[in-house]
């Protein structure tokens, strides 16, 4: 019996419309947990009808006519841990049900075979973030399979061994999409090619294609977006204008004329000193991690401020990009200016803002707002991430008159 990597034609087409409305960020800054799951799916084989025939001609029989049964349902159980966004190991058991067939001899006979398959498998999962929440992945592993055969004949066709079993280690491989529902939930379809040695000497392979849940364990939770509005500068009210001087009154004279009554200029007004107002942006709200594209939610928290500030006539803009210790200086510093330039651009297409008085400065990890001592350490961790998580900000300056 010989098995070969014949895969079903449903499966990616159908996950990808399921997926289809998730385009936005994948795992977040550091993120490591342990995760468990289960995966269903449909396992295919291919019974080598040739093979077959030719060992019952080797006893003096021909094959009249054959069935097959090469389809069943399979299924894995696994647990796992994610040490970061790209790379996890993953162990589990599976099940890829039973394959046979029965083929009709002359002289007249019948012999009917079966085989299942299930065992252990340790491989190592690879992860490449494709959009904020949808991810390819891919594995590659070893797994330890049972095959455990049963025979059986009747009239000219007899079997000398009806339960042959064996057990032996082979590699395994496997790619699919995985989509995050939530931080709680992932869906995944994947196709997954198993390597199989049966119990009669025959070598071939299973394919499973599975639709499967992931469910994490102990992920930090997700940033709720924030905004911090900073109080506006104090503007002094305008002097009062002062009171204007008594009328003057000339008595008259019966022979020249009255002189003109001189009143004074009112004085200027006050000048008008500028609003200067500040507005902090989380960047967990704004961004997905390692990531410029703006969220919907920061979409929504910038059309906001957009909104309040109708009829202000700005002076300038400077919007600021700040992240966290996290990382190395360089690129913390490169991250901040994308991120700037984003909110800029999105200021400037979506909120009509003019450009001309917009600028942008990129500060890196240089001016965190918490301290050192309430939040230790250097290696990122999801208790540190939450921590930190003040630092990582886009600050917008607005300086304007109403």
């Amino acid at each position: 019996m010989k098995k070969s990597p014949a895969l079903s034609g449903i499966g990616l087409a159908v996950l990808g419309l399921m997926l289809g409305a998730g385009s936005a960020p994948a795992l977040a800054q550091g993120d490591s947990y342990v995760y468990g799951g289960l995966s269903v799916g449909q396992s295919r084989a291919r019974i080598d009808e040739a093979r077959i025939s030719a060992s019952l001609l080797g006893g003096g029989l021909t094959t009249t006519g054959m069935t097959r049964d090469e389809r069943d349902t399979g299924y894995k159980l696994f647990g796992g841990y994610q040490f970061n966004r790209y790379f996890g190991v993953e162990a589990g058991y599976f099940k890829l049900g039973k394959f046979g067939f029965e083929a009709t001899t002359n002289p007249a006979g019948t012999l009917a075979g079966e085989i299942s398959l299930k065992g252990f498998n340790l491989d190592l999962v690879g992860t490449l973030p494709l959009t904020t929440y949808l991810s390819a992945i891919g594995r590659v592993g070893v797994q330890n399979v049972k095959a455990s055969d049963r025979f059986s004949g009747t009239g000219a066709v007899t079997v000398l061994d009806p339960n042959p079993s064996k057990r032996s280690t082979q590699p395994k491989l496997g790619l699919g999409l995985q989509y995050e529902v939530n931080r709680n939930l992932l869906v995944r379809g994947e196709f997954e090619r198993y390597r199989v040695d049966d119990a009669v000497g025959n070598r071939g392979d299973v394919n499973l294609f599975s639709v499967g849940l992931v469910i994490p364990f102990g992920r930090a939770p997700e940033a709720t977006p924030q905004r911090v509005t900073m109080a506006p500068a104090y503007v002094p009210p305008p002097a009062p204008a002062p009171a204007p001087p008594p009328p003057v009154v000339v008595a008259p004279r019966p022979a020249p004329p009255p002189p003109p009554v001189v009143v004074a200029a009112p004085p200027p007004p006050a000048p008008v000193v500028p609003e200067r107002r500040r507005v902090s942006f989380s960047a967990d709200s704004l961004f997905g991690f390692d990531n410029s594209e703006i969220r919907p939610e920061g979409r929504a928290a910038l059309d906001s401020f957009v909104g309040e500030m109708r009829g202000t006539r700005f002076e300038v803009i400077t919007v600021e990009g700040h992240t966290d210790r996290l990382g190395s200086e360089a690129y913390n510093q490169a991250l901040s200016g994308r991120r700037a330039d984003t909110v800029k651009a999105y200021l400037v297409n979506t909120g009509g803002l003019d450009g001309s008085k917009i600028s942008v400065v990129a500060k890196g990890e240089s001016t965190p707002v918490t301290k050192a001592e309430d939040c230790k350490g250097n290696k990122a961790n999801p208790r540190l991430i939450a921590c930190l998580q003040a630092d990582r900000r886009v600050e917008v300056e607005v300086v304007g008159t109403r």
